[in-house]
């Protein structure tokens, strides 16, 4: 390699985390936030700059570019590697301020900004094994951006690698930057013909040695209740509580099972994650997950079922349950060829690691674009505790990520 890894990551991801990229599930344009276009601007120059090919921001604001192949690697098939550029709305993105704490010496990170927020071991185990790296967090009253601004540093220095031929051979590299993907809309408007990869490997995992096969099947339910609106003064019976009907209808939910807060491995969920109306009017959005389709038809079956029964018990209301599918477990279409999943795989052995498959319990990009033809296992980053103001990672468990993405380029000429 002809320059320092750890210091072009830690410049990267230091700049890149401190653009505010939140997207707006709320919004219909396309990126849903305009400020995601400042990071994709930032990387088209960079891309620019390093030599890549075909550098193209589209009308959909997904970032493209081409590595060509090497000498030794023009008969490799075309594979891709993608990061997303948005960070989640869950947690204040704006006025990220990192802090690299370098040489991490194992004792209990305190945050300037949040004089009761302490990172731990206890707190999060896989930190024990960071001692003498150099860990980066936010400020305290942020998260970090890590998911995924980790993967974009990942793929860009890993881009400077091939594009300044540091001796490793390949096939032609595709990179691709998506908007939106936290808000489930990163490909969106991406084609199999537009991405031009026969595999893609999304970077948005998390501890080392990560690689995910697999994520859960979800949909989305949004439950509705029109009641009858009558001045409060006047409305014996008469006044139908759209509001309360809400809340009898959650209440009436499994208390203790189907939630997140209840629910690990392999088990599914029903999440109610907004809530919003007034006495004429009320709804309760869920979000369902499953690894199973058939359980998670079962979840949606739950809900749909319940108001049913209420809607007979309140007839003067109206109680409508609607759902709609969001993506797919993409390990139904990978399991009929697992060739970029074991290439993964060697390539984390051969940079030293020992791989661990590990199921999401969420959806990447890979999922729907697994979905349309592009099969695309998701990668580690060394990202920890996400979406929050706790949230983590190492300079040199992104290096190890970058090595395993060169190898995994390399492999591939070999295949």
């Amino acid at each position: 390699m002809t320059f320092d890894l750890h210091r072009d990551l830690e410049e990267r991801f230091l700049r890149y985390v401190q653009v505010d990229t939140e997207s707006d599930a709320d919004s219909t344009s396309v990126p849903s936030t305009e400020r995601q276009l400042d990071l994709l601007r930032m990387l088209e120059v960079e891309l620019q700059q390093l030599g890549a090919e075909d550098v193209q921001l589209t009308d959909y604001a997904t970032l493209l570019a081409t590595i060509p192949a090497t000498a030794g690697g023009g008969e490799a098939p075309t594979i891709a590697f993608m990061a997303h550029v948005d960070t989640t709305e869950a947690f204040p993105g704006l006025g990220v301020k990192p802090r690299v704490h370098r040489s991490w010496d194992g004792t209990p990170i305190t945050f300037p900004k949040d004089e009761a927020l302490v990172l731990s071991s206890e707190r999060s185990p896989d930190l024990k094994t960071k001692i003498g790296q150099d860990v980066v967090t936010a400020s305290g009253d942020t998260l970090l951006g890590a998911d995924d601004k980790a993967g974009v540093a990942i793929v860009m220095s890993m881009a400077r690698s091939l594009l300044e031929k540091s001796g490793t051979e390949h096939g032609r590299v595709r990179l691709c930057f998506t908007p939106d993907e936290e808000i489930g809309r990163g490909v969106d408007h991406l084609t199999p013909g537009d991405l031009d990869a026969r595999w893609a490997y999304t970077l948005d995992g998390g501890n080392t040695g990560e690689i995910s096969s697999e994520t859960f099947s979800a949909n989305m339910a949004v439950v509705t209740f029109r009641g009858v609106s009558v001045h409060p003064g006047t409305a014996y019976h008469d006044l139908v509580n759209a509001c309360t009907l809400a809340a009898k209808f959650h209440a009436a939910l499994p208390e203790h099972a189907r939630t997140p807060e209840t629910t690990k491995d392999r088990e599914g969920f029903i999440h109610l994650y907004e809530m919003a109306g007034n006495a004429a009017e009320a709804e309760l959005r869920y979000i369902l997950r499953d690894f199973d389709n058939d359980r998670l038809a079962e979840h949606g079956k739950v809900l749909s079922l319940l108001a049913e029964t209420m809607q007979a018990a309140h007839p003067r209301a109206g109680i409508r349950c609607d759902i709609k599918a969001q993506y797919r477990n993409m390990g139904q279409w990978l399991q009929e060829d697992m060739t970029p999943v074991e290439i993964a795989r060697q390539a984390m052995r051969d940079t030293g690691l020992e791989p661990v498959d590990e199921p999401i319990r969420g959806g990447t990009d890979g999922s729907r674009l697994t979905e349309k033809g592009v099969p695309t296992p998701n990668l580690f980053t060394g990202m920890h505790d996400v979406h929050g103001p706790l949230e983590w990672v190492t300079i040199q468990d992104m290096a190890l990520s970058v090595r395993t993405c060169l190898r995994i380029a390399e492999l591939w000429t070999e295949a």
